[in-house]
């Protein structure tokens, strides 16, 4: 009997699907053009605008790695290595745009309006830190993973039942993209066409489990499928093929079709966090090789001192003008003064119970000795 002709085709459904998700990229990894017609319409004063955002990123970074081990910070999550990622998807949001970002995306925060200081001292635990200007359009750093999938959802629906021409968006890893909250999130957002662009910076490892082991998903774009939502990976090393494709999502989502999934593929060049994390114990040499040579910085650079925009003169003057901005933003952190516990009590109600009352009695009691 002849073999029956079976009703699925399962691998080609499979390649069907992976097909329909392929990288976007403007800039190769030595900062040359190779998609020109997707090049997105910024000024050359722009150009200049979001590497200075990229080198100021960088210097953040390292000066918070130095305050860290100074002990002068708590958790801090490195960012080395996703400037382009955070800054350049970054630069294609508005200042009315509402921001929910993961605890490693404090300079997307900052450039949306927060103080440094007050960054610096969120990293401490203080509640100063996350008490933000009536103005700053932002939640404070979500710690549990994938939560500000949820609440991005939520603010985008607020946002749309309001009228207002404005955008959520938000961030999470890799890891993220493995939790609950996030397919309830945008599964929730795809079925309210809320106004949402979900980023999911795909930097290879969730602490230190490697992407391969958290789904069997070519791309992580193509979960956007199950939810009904559009889903591009975009080569998260490109700032401008980031910007570009942003910039589109933001422009889709505020004409009213919905939410947007964009995974950044990308790298982080150091550890998870401060917190003990040794990424040589899970990557080895040539992983850290391959992405160095693609870093994002390296890259916009080259493509910027080709159109004689860019010199070594102008990125020093930066550093040295970033490094000093940051050192006064550590000094006023440092001014503030430290939390009591009779300060935790104080901020557990709006009306403390009569309980509370003793114990703030009793510690203010101790603490004013």
């Amino acid at each position: 009997m002849a073999n029956k002709k079976q009703p699925v085709d399962f691998e080609a459904l499979l390649s069907t699907v992976d097909a329909a998700f392929p990288m976007v990229q403007i800039l190769d990894k030595d900062g040359k053009v190779v998609n020109k017609d997707i090049m997105p319409d910024l000024s050359d004063d722009k150009l200049v605008e979001l590497m200075e955002k990229m080198v100021w990123s960088r210097i953040l970074h390292e000066r918070s790695m130095a305050l860290a081990r100074q002990g002068r910070l708590g958790f801090y999550a490195p960012t080395a290595g996703q400037e382009a990622s955070q800054m350049a998807s970054y630069f294609a949001f508005e200042k009315e745009d509402e921001l929910f970002p993961g605890y490693r995306d404090v300079p997307q925060l900052i450039q949306h309006g927060l103080p440094v200081y007050k960054a610096f001292l969120w990293s401490r635990g203080h509640a100063v830190g996350s008490q933000y200007p009536e103005n700053l359009h932002a939640m404070p750093p979500q710690i549990i993973i994938g939560a500000q999938i949820v609440q991005a959802t939520g603010a985008g629906i607020g946002l749309k039942k309001r009228g207002k021409p404005n955008v959520a968006f938000t961030y999470t890893g890799d890891g993220g993209s493995s939790q609950g909250d996030f397919y309830e999130g945008i599964n929730f957002a795809g079925a309210y066409k809320a106004p949402v662009v979900f980023f999911i910076q795909n930097n290879g490892y969730a602490i230190s489990t490697p992407r391969h082991k958290q789904t069997a998903a070519t791309t992580l774009a193509q979960k956007a499928v199950a939810a009904g939502i559009p889903g591009i990976q975009v080569d998260g090393m490109d700032p401008l093929a980031v910007y570009a494709v942003t910039k589109q999502a933001r422009e889709w989502a505020i004409a009213g079709n919905g939410p947007v999934l964009i995974e950044t593929v990308t790298s982080r060049f150091g550890p998870h966090s401060t917190s003990g994390d040794d990424p040589t114990r899970y990557r080895d040499q040539e992983s850290f090789d391959y992405w160095e040579q693609r870093d994002p910085l390296i890259r916009f650079r080259n493509f910027l001192t080709e159109k004689g925009l860019w010199s070594e003169e102008k990125e020093q003057a930066l550093i040295e003008k970033t490094q000093e901005e940051i050192k006064a933003s550590a000094k006023e952190a440092d001014q503030v003064p430290k939390q009591k516990v009779s300060d935790f009590l104080k901020n557990m109600y709006e009306e403390p119970t009569q309980v509370i009352k003793e114990q703030i009695a009793t510690f203010e009691a101790k603490e004013n000795k």
